[in-house]
């Protein structure tokens, strides 16, 4: 079987939760276009608990390698795609080592974390010709891809703004602030890990470029101080050990198969902590954000971020020259249960009569009354974004997509463009023109604020 014919050939870097996902698209539904070999994690025992995962799915010998061995892995192998699911900051060495070695690259969003990663990416690209996709899994979700349809038909006319609340709950959110999101130089802080997501929805919404950010926001739940505050008593610096505890902030490893099986177990490895307090002293990003962009188009964004509601989801309002469509999505109505980490939000903890999960858009034209959009086959992690992420990156050839939802190395910069511009937003209280900070894809602005 030739190069041409043969299933390509893939290498996971980075052995944490997220991995299993593409590791059982690999072995499971698209087997017959894609052979794992290699998976590979600065925690050999996290990198061993998944390759025995791979061979109950039923794959062939698969490698556990270091990340100082990527290079030899992706030669010895002959590694054609290299997916990384790495921790953020770590994100740009790893990609551009992977294109220099010969492999094309899918990366876990966020593309990276700061200016110099963006940059470094982006030369490596240009100079070994490889391909870099950023996982956008939320624009394969069917109601999000609804929503762009709608854009996309000229209903509601040309987009004049927009308006994007996300709330994040108590399980979900807090998890955040006990991993290594907690400091800002691992996950350049929600605004860049988890809303990179949110600001890539926008600009595919829009299908236009950010060119001027301004953010606000602080630490204002989280952390010691602001517990002290509350009048929070002593608390254990994390949650699996000593005796079971009742709080619903404290994560008990031990209680819960999978994180005991792959973090608690393999922490004499490299020493990762995955249970700290979310009340602690030590951690460096925000739980309140609030972020104003300002597209080359001329559309404006007001985009808001809490990570400690009552329930989870969001809400987004666009209106037109034309009209207005409004999408809200309730993920989980309500926490009542303990810190257990629900990351496919299909499991809900507890119901709700007032408030329900589900979804709903609604268009409504000038002069016209409301009208509902259907949105089908919402099912599976997030919002059924997950399945159909997979079905179009491990294709040998990507399927036919009028929604362009692959999302390249240029859509990977912009979505992390307006977290770095409102990072540098928050430390400075000023706002920040993109095409001032070298970031690629930006020139230096002539007039106004245009990209």
């Amino acid at each position: 079987m030739d190069a041409v014919t043969r299933p390509l050939r893939y290498a996971v870097l980075g052995a944490g939760a997220r991995s299993e996902t593409y590791i059982r698209g690999l072995l499971g539904p698209h087997r017959a276009d894609a052979e794992l070999l290699a998976i590979g994690d600065i925690n050999p025992g996290r990198a061993v608990h998944f390759c025995a995962l791979a061979a109950t799915l039923g794959a062939g010998e698969v490698v556990a390698f270091a990340p100082h061995e990527l290079e030899t892995v992706i030669a010895a192998q002959q590694i054609d795609r290299v997916i990384v699911t790495t921790p953020d900051a770590t994100h740009a060495e790893f990609v551009v080592r992977a294109l220099h070695a010969g492999a094309d690259v899918i990366v876990e969003k966020p593309l990276t974390t700061d200016i110099d990663g963006a940059r470094t990416i982006s030369r490596a690209a240009t100079e070994t010709g490889g391909s870099v996709t950023a996982t956008f899994n939320y624009r394969y979700s069917p109601r999000n891809s609804a929503l762009k349809e709608l854009i996309q038909s000229g209903e509601i006319g040309e987009v004049t703004s927009v308006h994007f609340e996300w709330v994040l709950d108590t399980v979900h959110g807090a998890d955040y602030f006990r991993r290594w999101h907690r400091l800002k130089q691992n996950s350049g802080g929600l605004l860049v890990h988890k809303s990179s997501h949110h600001f890539d929805l926008v600009n595919w919404w829009l299908g236009d470029s950010p060119s001027r950010v301004y953010a606000s926001g602080g630490l204002r739940f989280y952390g010691a101080d602001n517990a002290a505050n509350r009048g929070v008593g002593e608390r254990p610096a994390r949650g699996s050990v000593g005796a079971p505890s009742s709080d619903p902030f404290v994560l008990d490893m031990r209680t819960v198969s999978g994180l005991e099986e792959l973090y608690l177990r393999h922490e004499n490895h490299d020493g990762y902590v995955r249970d700290l307090d979310v009340f602690s002293a030590d951690m460096t990003i925000e739980d309140n954000i609030a972020v104003i962009v300002d597209f080359s188009r001329g559309a404006t964004l007001t985009y808001s971020l809490n990570a400690h509601s009552p329930w989870e989801g969001y809400s987004v309002s666009v209106n037109g020259t034309r009209g207005r469509a409004e999408l809200t999505v309730v993920e989980r109505a309500e926490v009542s249960g303990p810190a257990v980490v629900d990351p496919s939000y299909s499991d809900v903890l507890s119901g709700s009569d007032v408030r329900t999960e589900g979804e709903r858009l609604v268009v409504q034209q000038h002069w016209q009354g409301a009208r509902e959009i259907p949105i089908v086959d919402g099912d599976g992690d997030h919002g059924g974004g997950d399945r159909r992420m997979l079905e179009d990156l491990l294709a040998r050839t990507a399927p036919a997509d009028p929604l362009h939802r692959r999302a390249d190395l240029h859509d990977g910069v912009k979505a992390v463009a307006v977290g770095i511009a409102g990072n540098l937003s928050l430390h400075s209280g000023s706002a920040v023109v993109l095409a001032d900070t070298g970031l690629p894809g930006w020139e230096p602005a002539t007039e106004g604020v245009h990209a």
